[in-house]
């Protein structure tokens, strides 16, 4: 009898083992999940228009954001907004250049490629969501400044129930009729809600917390990966009439997000290190929220959601080449502190 429960917690112990490396592929992969994903939606569409219905009138996708949101909770830490303390100027430079770059980049794509109403309101929502998750792993490969990440993605998420209405009001409300307010609430539901029970479910119950870290990242990584299946199955004619314009769109937005927002960091005085954060923080968007909240507020126009959908894709695609010129190129011979830096983390293979 003893045998056999030895026997059955060393397969527990061991089926636990392969999912945590099975969850640490889908999270390193997801850019290729991502796209499969993106071309399961344009091949099978039918199969993936569940993910844009609703279940006991509650949305399938608002859960599933819900859930990616709960997900960066669990990961964030009220020291985290410390830094906001302590380096104000960075934060404060950085979420300017979040909520101006961005928009304006939108703006500005949007009258340059003379885009329909549907295509500018999914291309403008991109530029006025918070920034990703994602940005902070990529930093992290980029070796940047992943503190100032961090923060900079929670306070701009934080800063988004009321900037990404009024921004989004400012560029296309004259043009486009939505409810600002109504978007303030989606986001806090979406948004503010499952961030804030992540964060206690931390505080309060850190084991749990700790040991969902395994396979929440893995979990989000599926969520977005369908709902990038289902908004572009259901736009899937649209996209089809002009794939390239949409593409072009998205990547100009993305890289131009990339350029300008380390631009800013060095035109600013910030060294390297935050540079590269601002960066990648800058030209990475919650594009999923935008998808959401195309979704919800803008069912009139269906293709509003797909420039979100796209970006989810490319944005996790570009993040990692970009990563691997920072660590390749960028940093060995352009920051100061690079050959210092090589020489401490070498030091204890020397001992």
């Amino acid at each position: 009898m003893l045998l056999f429960i030895n026997y059955y917690f060393l397969l527990r112990e061991r089926g636990n083992f392969i999912m945590k490396q099975f969850c640490a592929l889908i999270g390193k992969f997801f850019g290729i999940i991502a796209i499969v994903f993106l071309v399961l939606g344009l091949t099978m569409p039918q199969n993936f228009l569940w993910v844009l219905g609703k279940v006991h009138g509650i949305s399938v996708l608002s859960c599933m954001l819900g859930i990616v949101m709960f997900g960066m909770g669990t990961t964030l830490n009220l020291k985290d907004f410390a830094l906001v303390l302590k380096r104000p100027l960075d934060i404060l430079i950085g979420c300017c250049a979040q909520y101006f770059v961005m928009p304006f980049l939108a703006y500005l794509l949007s009258v340059a490629f003379n885009l329909d109403p549907a295509l500018t309101t999914g291309v403008v929502l991109v530029g006025t969501c918070p920034g990703g998750t994602s940005s902070n792993v990529i930093t992290f490969m980029s070796k940047g400044d992943v503190a100032l990440s961090v923060t900079m993605t929670s306070v701009s998420t934080v800063l988004s129930p009321i900037l990404t209405p009024f921004i989004t009001y400012m560029i296309i409300g004259e043009k486009i009729n939505f409810d600002p307010v109504g978007m303030f609430w989606s986001i806090v539901q979406i948004v503010i809600l499952p961030i804030c029970l992540g964060l206690a479910v931390k505080s309060f119950l850190p084991k749990l917390a700790e040991a969902a870290t395994d396979y929440l990242p893995a979990v989000s990584s599926i969520a977005i990966s369908l709902i990038i299946a289902g908004v572009i199955g259901a736009s899937r004619d649209l996209i089809l009439k002009a794939p390239g314009l949409i593409l072009l769109v998205v990547i100009l937005h993305n890289c131009c997000g990339y350029a300008l927002g380390f631009a800013i960091a060095r035109f600013t005085g910030l060294s390297w290190k935050k540079a590269v954060a601002l960066s990648i923080e800058v030209g990475m968007q919650n594009s999923g929220l935008a998808t959401g909240l195309a979704k919800a507020h803008f069912a009139a126009l269906p293709a509003a959601t797909v420039p979100g959908a796209v970006f989810s894709a490319w944005h996790n695609i570009s993040g990692a080449l970009l990563a691997w010129a920072y660590q390749n190129y960028l940093n060995p011979k352009f920051d100061p502190d690079y050959a210092k830096e090589e020489a401490v983390e070498a030091e204890p293979a020397k001992d």
